[in-house]
């Protein structure tokens, strides 16, 4: 398991991970719910989605929209195995151990919390999504 450090440093010379910041509904959903409930949610999805031996979907198994925690672990090369084994030096094919989920959440955290908000009250743009500019 490579340290969150340099896998962060790596990250950042990807153009395709670094074009992921939370939408306005994502951004949203962060601010009313709160950072710790969203990353006890990510603890949640990472012990269904992405720690069995053999994902359902895996590879495909990680929207791009509709919650914070999707779009940090497509920025943080968390979203399947494959990324994982790529970017984290987490082999596939095997569960997840609990060092291994608390490292994916980590990334998810570090990614969540250094992403800004908006504040409370301010009007959102319906066409200003960055996820609407992702190719696909």
């Amino acid at each position: 398991m490579r340290d969150l450090d340099a896998v962060f440093d790596a990250l950042a010379k990807s153009a395709f991970r670094r074009r992921f910041a939370l939408g306005a509904r994502e951004a949203r959903y962060m601010r009313e719910r709160g950072v710790e409930t969203v990353i006890a949610q990510a603890h949640e999805l990472i012990a269904r989605r992405l720690a069995p031996q053999a994902p359902l979907n895996d590879g495909k198994q990680t929207p791009f929209r509709g919650h914070p925690v999707f779009i940090a672990q497509h920025a943080t090369a968390t979203c399947c195995r494959s990324c994982l084994a790529k970017w984290h030096g987490i082999a596939a094919g095997r569960a997840l151990d609990g060092a291994e989920r608390q490292h994916v959440v980590d990334a998810i955290e570090r990614w969540l919390r250094a992403q800004p908000l908006p504040p409370a009250g301010a009007q959102n743009d319906p066409h200003d999504d960055p996820q609407q500019k992702l190719p696909f």
